[in-house]
């Protein structure tokens, strides 16, 4: 269908613009006098409806959905307030994507509709939120809630991704500088060590023989170790791939109980707010399942989702899967009997959180020593190795 660019007068007195699609500019002017818009004026453009193209940051979701918090808890119209924010957004992506969502709204579609044609922007979460905030009429308070929710995860990103940053800089350039000294510094050595001749210190016949074979074979090095990274990103990319690769994570000393700590409170977290606000329980399980980012949990959550419409607690299944911590069952479980799901949710998700960042403290603090411990033997060692012969050298003329 035909793309329509028009620019209207509201009910208010203020002027609005935005684009349609219609088969026909008289439909357009329909729609919009139907509405009580006064028109001032309509173009139609070229081609169709411009695809979406660019990122839009979890961070803008969160401002645009505060303030359409605001907007209705202020009493202004749904309608309205989508015009007010398409106005005000910097993003070109996310502006045609409120425009979108705008025509979806004015054309009659339920806020929650209009949002799951973007699902790479809005979430499945989200837009089950929102679903139950139109049904039950809290729109605003529900919304205030996933923004929250939002910047709650956003928070516990960043504080993982911060803490680990400096050890991974750390880690690189040790690679990198190993890398530089048995690729161009070595070799300059060895030509020094040939015109001396004599026999070489075992160390530096075995630095010296790394040496050759990495420059040798560098181009088939850099080769493997891409192909392997494609693979490995292929695999991750299929169910069975997924779940063996968070298998072997979750297994993994000190890091494993990491990745399990964020998985429980990303499960709590996003649980606890569904469930408070309206969702219900079975609806919420299959959308905790999907947003846990961790195939194994994903799975025994499934698997608990079908326990529990057979009638079983929750509870049960999930101690059965062997995934989630034994306190973490048990509060699940006194939860349900007192009937303050929610409570408990909240509750395990705020202290798994804590846990969180007291475990990447811990690691950072435990892997700091161990670069250190690592860059003193393989640098080190390298060194030595070098000046060896020359230190033999200088004993020898010494004599």
């Amino acid at each position: 269908m035909p793309l329509f660019e028009y620019r209207v007068r509201t009910k208010e007195g203020k002027i609005a613009k935005g684009l349609i699609e219609e088969v026909s500019l008289e439909k357009v002017r329909d729609s919009l006098h139907t509405e009580g818009l006064i028109i001032v004026s309509i173009t139609e453009k070229k081609g169709k409806v411009r695809p979406i193209s660019g990122k839009v940051k979890p961070e803008e979701i969160v401002i645009f959905s505060r303030q359409l918090t605001t907007l209705i808890e202020s009493d202004i119209p749904l309608v309205q307030g989508l015009e007010i924010l398409s106005e005000q957004v910097k993003n070109p992506s996310f502006k045609q994507i409120i425009l979108d969502i705008l025509r979806n709204v004015r054309e009659g579609s339920s806020f929650h509709s209009a949002l799951s044609k973007f699902p790479k922007v809005f979430s499945e979460f989200y837009i089950s939120m929102v679903r139950a905030g139109e049904a039950s009429g809290k729109l605003g308070e529900i919304l205030n809630r996933v923004s929250g929710y939002i910047e709650s995860t956003l928070a516990l990103q960043r504080k993982v991704r911060s803490s680990l940053a400096y050890p991974v800089i750390v880690i690189s350039m040790a690679i990198v500088i190993t890398a530089f000294l048995i690729l161009k510094v070595i070799p300059t050595f060895k030509g020094i060590f040939d015109m001396l001749g004599g026999h070489l210190p075992l160390p530096t016949r075995i630095l010296i023989g790394i040496s050759d074979f990495s420059r040798r074979w560098f181009l088939f090095i850099l080769g493997g170790l891409l192909i392997l990274g494609i693979v490995l990103k292929k695999v991750s990319t299929t169910p069975e791939g997924r779940k063996k690769i968070d298998e072997r994570l979750l297994k993994l000393p000190v890091v494993g109980e990491l990745i399990r700590k964020i998985a429980v409170a990303k499960f709590c977290r996003t649980f606890s707010t569904l469930v408070s606000s309206g969702v219900p329980v079975l609806q919420s399980l299959d959308i905790v399942g999907r947003t846990s980012g961790n195939k194994v949990v994903e799975e025994a959550v499934v698997k608990s989702k079908k326990f529990v419409q057979e009638g079983e607690s929750l509870s049960e299944p999930l101690s059965r899967s062997g995934v989630f911590p034994p306190m973490v069952v048990r509060m699940i479980s006194v939860g349900e009997k007192t009937g303050k799901l929610e409570e408990m949710l909240t509750k395990i998700a705020q202290f798994y959180e804590e846990e969180v960042n007291t475990a990447v403290a811990g690691l950072t603090s435990m892997i700091e020593p161990l670069i250190i411990g690592f860059l003193g033997i393989v640098i080190g060692g390298i060194v030595v190795s070098l000046f060896l012969p020359i230190l033999k050298i200088t004993q020898l003329i010494s004599h």
